[in-house]
């Protein structure tokens, strides 16, 4: 696993994720859409040794694994968080924006053409491994870019 700070050049912020317990389905722009569908059909049956559930609601833009959940929604907007002098992790190719926050981790790629969003609970720490499994399918199905 490779891991390395950068920089992450950004913009204004467009809104951001939700905070709230329930997994809300992101509503993406047609192009992000597709990357979605495309990711979703590549995503693992495991992450973390955590077996994949079902979303509620059922998405084809999240995914779930374990109990309490770790969980992908892809098609978000970008984050606030994300501005010219953060820095992202690099895990396997795949650049992530860490967020803290008071029960875990979210983590929202960088530099791709939709931002794929995932929140890991404090009970997997370190909560940065369940992007190992994760990088490949992010690799293979969302271009790098600006979203």
């Amino acid at each position: 696993m490779a891991l390395a700070l950068v920089p992450v050049a950004g913009c204004s912020s467009t809104g951001d994720s939700d905070d709230t317990e329930a997994l809300a389905v992101p509503t993406p722009a047609p192009q992000a859409a597709a990357i979605c569908r495309a990711l979703h059909k590549e995503l693992p049956d495991a992450v973390n040794g955590l077996k994949r559930g079902t979303a509620e609601p059922a998405s084809d833009y999240t995914a779930v694994w374990g109990d309490p959940a770790v969980q992908l929604r892809c098609g978000v907007p970008r984050p606030e968080a994300m501005g010219s002098k953060t820095d992202s992790a690099e895990v396997d190719g795949v650049e992530w924006l860490p967020e803290k926050r008071d029960d875990g981790y979210r983590f929202t790629t960088v530099l791709r053409r939709a931002y794929v969003e995932v929140t890991v609970p404090k009970k997997y720490s370190p909560e940065i491994n369940p992007l190992v499994d994760l990088a490949r399918a992010v690799e293979k199905t969302v271009p790098k870019g600006v979203a």
